[in-house]
């Protein structure tokens, strides 16, 4: 008869244990920011960092790793004067600079542009765009600084293709496509 009491009372405090419970919220939290998360903005000095390891601006004239900075505008006149650039890759490494740009060229151009550059892509043959002219085509004029000028900002639909693509790869596209228009 003793245990049968022992094990009611058990029951009994369970009941009230379990009655007492607020459902709407936890009860102890063991690491109270995975549920409730503090936000800190970008830059913001924190108190939980010395002060000399809190995130600081870039500095003044830094380039990001991989960039170059281009000194012509996206306008007509950057442009024309962009005509007269001359690609800065090394000349010795020119196969290997073709073989990368026609990877980057199968990869972002092809589709578009065609495998041969004649402006008859996949989706040119589809007419899902239209209007890709031909690399061919005298009225284009295009040299390789042009090309390049076109890959990092853009033109008409075509939209920029700086943030794909580093700018040494750039250069390659652009040599590539200048290889692609000697053979139309």
């Amino acid at each position: 008869m003793n245990s049968l009491k022992k094990i009611i009372f058990v029951f009994a405090l369970f009941a009230v244990l379990v009655a007492c419970q607020d459902n709407s919220k936890p009860n102890y939290q063991y690491m109270p920011n995975m549920y409730e998360p503090v936000g800190y903005e970008t830059y913001e000095k924190v108190d939980f960092l010395p002060s000399s390891m809190e995130a600081r601006l870039p500095a003044e004239g830094s380039v990001n790793r991989g960039w170059l900075p281009y000194r012509y505008e996206n306008t007509p006149e950057g442009k024309e004067l962009s005509r007269l650039m001359t690609s800065p890759l090394d000349s010795s490494q020119s196969e290997a600079n073709l073989l990368k740009g026609g990877e980057l060229y199968n990869i972002y151009c092809m589709i578009c542009h065609g495998s041969n550059g004649n402006g008859k892509g996949w989706l040119v043959e589809r007419e899902k765009i239209l209007g890709v002219p031909s690399y061919a085509d005298a009225a284009r004029n295009i040299t390789v600084g042009t090309t390049f000028h076109t890959i990092q900002y853009g033109l008409n639909s075509m939209g920029s293709y700086a943030s794909q693509m580093n700018t040494e790869e750039m250069w390659q596209v652009s040599e590539y496509v200048m290889s692609l228009k000697e053979k139309l």
